[in-house]
């Protein structure tokens, strides 16, 4: 079968550490399944593997991708979740296993015709829902749902800033806080990502450190480094941020003065469970809203994608089909 592969990591350049491979089709352990991946999504996650963050040499070669939508064993069209864990473990809440890992770190990953996974790890897809919009569910829009609900604790009324507005997460934060009642602000670093920010419903876009009308309830943060003084400033007393990704570095300004005196919460929020994917898809499926997909490609153009990706020109998803 086709596999999209890390063969070696390139700090520099990520594309040279990629390759397309024709490996074995995998045969599922006891208590796995098999699916024909008929879509799969991209994620920074991919560009990261690439280039050496987050995955252990030995693991290498390694299929890329970590969130899918296909055909099982049985023939049921499904949602695969890509958070590999025992719920146990984390008390119920397998992103608190301290052994989890995500598709495409220990385990292969989506980009290719076939994977395997914990037959817990698949969910009915929706008739309603294409393969490629299911397969935007798993990873960028879970993250989100999780960190707006579960984590972030909004309610309907308030006003939530979402940074960098037209990255993976962040498009998903902005559909789904405007479909959850949520007053919906958003900044992008051109005027092409602020008009896509509105497009997909932001009531508000602004560039990147604008002064705001008002201070927010609440910030989706996964940009980091470039945006973390704005959130902090943006906050009004007693707000959160909610942060799961550190896109333009890992290392900004505590500002603890701020934190502390002004009693903010910093909220940290990987993934989600498969529970919540189950309630992201209900949710998709209540409110009609759909992710945004900006490219829809073939695996052999796999290169292109994560190329455009790696640039920062990609609003919304990429989708690569098999």
């Amino acid at each position: 079968m086709l596999a999209a592969r890390a063969v070696t990591a390139d700090a520099d350049n990520p594309i040279a550490a990629l390759s397309l491979d024709d490996i074995s089709v995998p045969v599922p352990d006891s208590g796995w399944v098999r699916v024909q991946v008929k879509a799969t999504a991209l994620n920074h996650h991919d560009v990261w593997t690439l280039r050496g963050v987050g995955i252990d040499p030995s693991a290498l070669p390694m299929t890329l991708g970590c969130e899918a939508s296909g055909i099982d064993d049985t023939g049921r069209a499904v949602i695969v979740h890509g958070v590999i864990a025992d719920p146990d473990a984390g008390g119920g809440d397998e992103t608190l296993d301290p052994k989890r890992s995500l598709l495409s770190e220990v385990h292969q990953g989506t980009f290719a015709e076939y994977l395997v996974v914990p037959a817990r790890n698949v969910l009915p897809k929706p008739a309603g829902l294409s393969f490629e919009e299911a397969a935007c569910l798993p990873v960028a829009w879970l993250t989100a749902y999780r960190m707006l609900t579960t984590r972030g604790q909004l309610r309907a009324g308030e006003t939530v800033l979402v940074q960098g507005a037209a990255g993976g997460v962040a498009s998903a934060a902005i559909a789904l806080g405007r479909a959850m009642g949520l007053r919906v602000w958003a900044t992008g670093r051109t005027e092409s990502k602020r008009a896509f920010a509105e497009s997909i419903g932001a009531h508000a876009v602004f560039e990147p450190g604008d002064r705001l009308p008002h201070r927010v309830d609440a910030v989706i943060e996964t940009v980091g480094e470039a945006t973390w003084a704005h959130s902090m400033r943006s906050l009004r007393p007693g707000g959160r941020i909610i942060i799961s990704g550190a896109t333009s570095g890992p290392s900004p300004s505590a500002d603890l003065s701020r934190l502390f005196f002004l009693q903010l919460q910093v909220i940290g929020s990987t993934m989600g469970t498969v529970g919540e994917l189950a309630e992201l898809i209900s949710f998709v499926e209540a409110t009609g809203i759909r992710p945004s997909i900006e490219r829809v490609m073939p695996l052999t153009d796999a290169a292109t994608a994560i190329s455009a990706m790696a640039a920062g020109e990609v609003m919304g998803k990429t989708v690569l089909l098999l």
